[in-house]
C-alpha cells in the first residue's frame, strides 16, 4: 500500500481514537494495531505533527509503573479536522465501493465476467 495513503488513513484513525478519551502513545498504538499493521515508527511521527499543528494538546500523568506518561487530548481544532477528514474519507470510499461493486460484489462474479471476456479474445 502506498505509504502516503496509509499515513493519511492512520491519521484519521488516530484522531478517532482520541475523541472518546485522552490516551498515551502506547495505548493508541495498541488500539490501532488490533485492526491495522502499525507500530511506533508510524504512529509517533503522526502524533508529533498533529500536536505541532494544534490538533492535540499533551500533558503528563503519573503512572503506577515507571515514569509519567504523555497523554494526548484532541482539541476543538483537532475534532473539526477529524470531521473534515471523515467527510473526505466517506466520499472517497463510497466512490471506490461503487467502482469495485459494478456488476457484482463477489469475487466469483467478477472472475466469471473476466473469464467470459478473455474467452472472446
Amino acid at each position: 500500500m502506498n505509504s502516503q495513503f496509509k499515513r493519511g488513513i492512520i491519521e484519521l484513525c488516530v484522531l478517532k481514537e482520541l475523541i472518546p478519551e485522552d490516551m498515551y502513545g502506547y495505548s493508541i498504538i495498541k488500539a490501532l494495531s488490533e485492526h491495522l499493521n502499525v507500530n511506533e515508527n508510524t504512529i509517533y511521527p503522526i502524533m508529533r505533527r498533529l500536536t505541532k499543528e494544534g490538533y492535540f494538546t499533551t500533558y503528563l500523568k503519573e503512572s503506577s509503573s515507571g515514569a509519567p506518561r504523555k497523554y494526548y487530548h484532541i482539541s476543538k481544532k483537532g475534532f473539526e479536522y477529524y470531521l473534515s477528514l471523515r467527510d473526505e474519507w466517506d466520499q472517497f470510499i463510497g466512490g471506490v465501493y461503487v467502482i469495485l461493486n459494478k456488476g457484482g460484489k463477489k469475487n466469483e462474479e467478477v472472475l466469471e465476467r473476466f473469464r467470459g471476456r478473455v474467452e472472446k479474445e
